[in-house]
């Protein structure tokens, strides 16, 4: 295929990925009261969350009230404020249903330019970075979210009183998707991982000296968006933990197969 060739498929990719965002963020506009209902949920101390915090506290003689026990009151300032903030939050809502689809037109762009053997090796990639984004998705969600909202909406300048918190729509719905989004992003990093460790970019010796490194600044990340309890800091940073660690032995396993096809030739 000639550059123009390329260009003129990469443009039909594109297309059908807008298209697939376009069309679910149209279902979702349709169906934006259930989406809604899905945004607002993690501001309320019922919220599965803070219920859990409570359940687990309780069962090791902590007492807990959860999370987000003040009443969080959210204001539109713009005649069509909650008309746009409607229409943008659609169209993130359009892309994370229709990702899977996206990461398959891209697939489908990169893999005439592979190897039959990478082909295989890279196979269950759109599978893998899809489950990987759902993941990602709910964890920033279910844990990233609510634990934001507590300590944001909490935070008060001077001895307190003064300035009372009226949250503007526009900067709740900004809070609450970006966190869910970089969620989804940051549990890419094993595919990440792999692929630059397929290059040589990145090895598994690299990730295990700065492990340590890592660890200190995961900690303070789930210290400052989570209540001053050990237990709730361990929820949060377990996972990212874990995470890395897959990294780690994702690395490795590039590594080692490198080195053995090195060692055969």
């Amino acid at each position: 295929m000639s550059f123009l060739d390329h260009l003129e498929a990469l443009r039909w990719h594109i297309i059908k990925s807008i298209s697939a965002i376009i069309i679910c963020g149209t279902v979702a506009y349709i169906y934006s009261d259930f989406v809604w209902s899905i945004i607002f949920a993690p501001r309320s101390n019922d919220f599965w969350t803070s219920q859990m915090i409570i359940k687990l506290n309780n069962y090791f003689g902590i007492a807990s009230e959860g999370l987000n026990k003040r009443q969080l009151n959210l204001i539109n300032f713009e005649m069509s404020g909650q008309f746009m903030v409607d229409v943008w939050t659609a169209i993130i809502t359009g892309f994370i249903v229709s990702f899977p689809y996206v990461v398959y037109q891209f697939w489908s762009f990169v893999k005439p330019a592979l190897y039959e053997n990478e082909k295989r090796q890279a196979s269950g990639a759109v599978l893998v970075m899809s489950f990987l984004f759902l993941v990602g998705i709910l964890f920033g969600y279910y844990l990233i979210v609510p634990f934001s909202i507590d300590w944001l909406a909490g935070y008060t300048l001077g001895s307190g009183g003064e300035v009372v918190n009226q949250i503007n729509i526009l900067s709740y719905i900004s809070t609450v998707t970006s966190i869910v989004l970089s969620g989804g992003i940051a549990f890419e990093l094993p595919i990440v991982i792999y692929f630059l460790s397929k290059i040589g970019l990145l090895t598994p010796k690299f990730l295990r000296k700065y492990r340590r490194h890592s660890y200190v600044i995961l900690l303070i990340i789930a210290a400052i968006i989570t209540p001053p309890d050990v237990l709730s800091q361990m929820i949060v940073s377990i996972p990212l933990i874990l995470l890395y660690e897959l990294s780690i032995f994702i690395s490795a396993r590039v590594d080692k197969n490198r080195r053995k096809k090195m060692n055969e030739a």
